[in-house]
């Protein structure tokens, strides 16, 4: 799994590039992170590995290419795949080792072509796989425990005595009580509801629609606030006491 941080200082950008990402299949990728500056790109990768940064050019401030000169300064520097609207800074991407240079807007095929290029220079035993253990979620089904690796979890809601986990693939039983469980998963996730959490990196789109138990009264299905999730299209319920910072943290993910 090559780790990727997404650095782009528009917002709609790294939502973008994070759903590509998602959608990769070779080599397979997970957002580790994301930044809106040369600053907070630094700040994360002293306590965080990538293998890959997704690092846009011009952004308010220190540029990308300042960035990725910095990193060259490191003993096992990450890949840089440069990503930019603008095409005339791509003799000096490529003067600092860049492994590709893409054009917005960026399509799914190029971009997959670039991690994989990216992903040549990671090595097997990558710093990223060394110093960050994949979290996992462990799950009791039909008598054998499964082991989920965090990453690839949509949501969670609670329903009666039990816990729903999605991921893209499936679902899964929890036993564990939902404040329990967004405790352990920290900001990774959203509570959109006093009975959901949903992964930001799932969250496609947020706009009012008629979703059963759309507030927190429980009246059916009346017009209120809701997320979809991109892997699998399907709509949940956000609260009205939730909306404002669901929205407040899909503008700043």
């Amino acid at each position: 799994m090559i780790r990727v941080l997404i650095v782009d200082d528009e917002a709609l950008a790294r939502g973008r590039l994070a759903t590509l990402v998602g959608d990769c299949v070779q080599p397979r990728c997970e957002v580790a992170g994301q930044a809106a500056s040369v600053r907070e790109a630094l700040e994360w990768l002293q306590s965080n590995a990538a293998d890959v940064l997704l690092l846009d050019i011009q952004m308010p401030g220190t540029p990308g290419t300042a960035l990725a000169a910095q990193l060259q300064q490191r003993e096992q520097p990450p890949a840089v795949v440069f990503v930019t609207a603008h095409s005339e800074h791509a003799l000096a991407a490529f003067d600092l080792d860049a492994a590709d240079y893409l054009t917005k807007p960026v399509s799914r095929e190029r971009l997959a072509a670039a991690l994989a290029r990216a992903a040549r220079r990671v090595p097997a035993a990558s710093t990223a796989a060394a110093e960050a253990e994949v979290p996992m979620l462990v799950v009791s089904e039909r008598g054998r425990v499964v082991r989920v690796p965090v990453a690839e979890v949509l949501y969670l809601k609670a329903e009666l005595k039990y816990v729903t986990l999605r991921t893209a693939a499936r679902s899964y039983v929890l036993d564990d009580p939902l404040t329990e469980l967004e405790q352990r998963l920290g900001e990774r996730f959203l509570r959109i509801h006093r009975n959901a959490l949903v992964a930001r990196h799932a969250v496609r789109a947020l706009e009012r629609r008629r979703v059963a138990d759309a507030d927190d009264d429980g009246d059916g299905a009346e017009m209120g606030w809701a997320v979809q999730i991109g892997a699998t299209g399907e709509w949940l319920a956000v609260s009205r006491r939730q909306a404002s910072a669901v929205r407040e943290a899909i503008e700043n993910t």
